[in-house]
């Protein structure tokens, strides 16, 4: 199952050249994974609040393909490649009209709120199969 999340380059995404600046790739996707989560039904504040479980990014492996401009419309496609007890890697690309601009891995892991690792809760885990 794929997730795809619309994004739209603006002005301020963009350095002088009006490509869009690197660190904001990581920005998109970030919006993309929240809505994913929230589309498998999933409310982190929730998951917070009753089970004291917080999700972070561990590692991030991206690729730059080709440039997207200002007022470009991108896409931001997100699917889960792996998953363990208290991890899930992701595969999240963006592209521009079907071509690939940015490719990345992400790893989430749970963790207690004090840093801690922890189990994925089950219905995380049942509703990302």
């Amino acid at each position: 199952m794929t997730h795809t999340f619309p994004v739209h380059v603006y002005y301020e995404d963009t350095d002088l050249a009006g490509i869009v600046y690197y660190a904001n790739y990581l920005k998109f996707i970030e919006r993309a994974r929240t809505e994913w989560i929230r589309g498998i039904g999933v409310d982190q504040t929730r998951v917070k609040d009753e089970q004291g479980i917080v999700f972070a990014v561990r590692r991030v492996e991206a690729d730059y393909h080709k440039p997207a401009k200002f007022d470009d419309d991108l896409t931001v496609e997100t699917s889960v490649d792996a998953m363990t007890g208290v991890r899930i890697v992701l595969k999240q690309d963006i592209k521009r009209d079907g071509e690939l601009l940015f490719s990345s891995t992400v790893t989430i892991v749970a963790l207690t709120e004090t840093g801690a690792p922890a189990r994925l809760p089950a219905n995380i885990r049942q509703n990302l199969h």
